[in-house]
């Protein structure tokens, strides 16, 4: 039996997932969840702006957005923004925030823009404001509103009908039971089994369902049980996906295990050779020398026998760092 859970990395970078799922299947998620849009959007005219970093001086918070996409308004020759932002965790002020962002995306570009967010977080469940306010008793001086997607506010059921590639992905992380998951995954990979996509795009909503929605082994048997009763092609599309996928996330695995057998080999060598030539290394050394990528650690292989003392050692391991002070 095909196992469903698949290798992932331990932490999971949730604003990239979203922002590949997004990108690629952009005019179906805004025909998913903002139709209205549509009917003023010149489709063949969607561009994605390159990534805007905005930098907080008074916090030294760093930011990067996640979607920009110019798009000319249908039958006209004006162009504006659609700003589209993931929070996967429950960060507040937001609002406050996500206003910063827009005021100097327009201040930049010069374009009307309309801003979306899409809280993807599992808790808490509250729903979530959609505007950003100044204003005094007397004077209403901002009034920022946004588009709100919260995906814990919305039911999977809602979107089980949809023949839409970000409805089979969205829903999992739609609202749901604990008992309704393993149904939620089938129905997932069921209606992505319906979408006419390539292999790729299959991939990357199987991965996204996969990451948000990890059966136990009852589950998965389940799972897979239902798999085996759908039509022949459904079954061949799904177990094709699953079996590519599962098959890329061991590759994965198996390079990244490959990566950390190697450094360990050349951290060993390393410290061996250096306590060689000067018998005894500081516990700063050595940890500093821990911390060395697999090509430092080749170097440092290498240049041991350059070093006449220890105080070479020390000069050479604050070439590779931005800290040299740390090293003692």
């Amino acid at each position: 039996m095909l196992r469903t859970r698949l290798a992932t990395p331990k932490m999971t970078n949730h604003d990239r997932l979203f922002k590949e799922l997004i990108s690629t299947f952009f005019v179906e998620f805004i025909q998913l969840f903002l139709p209205e849009v549509l009917e003023y959007l010149e489709i063949d005219s969607i561009e994605f702006l390159d990534k805007e970093v905005f930098t907080d001086v008074t916090s030294g918070e760093r930011h990067e957005v996640d979607i920009i996409v110019k798009a000319q308004f249908r039958g006209l020759e004006t162009y504006f923004l659609l700003l589209v932002e993931n929070q996967a965790s429950a960060r507040t002020p937001f609002g406050k925030r996500f206003f910063k962002y827009f005021a100097r995306l327009y201040e930049e570009h010069d374009l009307p823009i309309y801003p979306i967010v899409i809280f993807s977080f599992d808790s808490p469940l509250r729903l979530e404001q959609s505007s950003h306010l100044v204003e005094f008793p007397d004077l209403k001086v901002i009034q920022f509103n946004y588009r709100v997607i919260q995906l814990n506010w919305l039911s999977w059921r809602d979107y089980v009908q949809h023949e839409n590639p970000v409805a089979s992905a969205l829903m999992a992380k739609m609202k749901m039971t604990r008992q309704e998951r393993q149904r939620v995954k089938y129905e997932c990979f069921n209606l992505m089994a319906t979408l006419k996509l390539d292999p790729a795009r299959l991939q990357l909503i199987a991965g996204f369902v996969d990451t948000y929605l990890k059966l136990n082994p009852e589950e998965e048997i389940w799972f897979m049980a239902e798999i085996e009763k759908l039509e022949p092609f459904k079954k061949e599309i799904i177990m094709e996906t699953l079996t590519t996928w599962e098959q890329r996330g061991l590759e994965k695995g198996l390079q990244q295990g490959l990566q950390q057998g190697l450094q360990n080999e050349a951290l060993t060598l390393a410290l061996r050779l250096l306590k060689r030539r000067f018998t005894k290394l500081s516990r700063t050394s050595e940890c500093r020398i821990a911390t060395l990528s697999l090509g430092q650690l080749e170097e440092l292989c290498e240049a041991v026998l350059d070093f006449h003392d220890v105080i070479e050692l020390q000069k050479w391991l604050a070439q590779q760092t931005e800290s040299p002070a740390l090293i003692n």
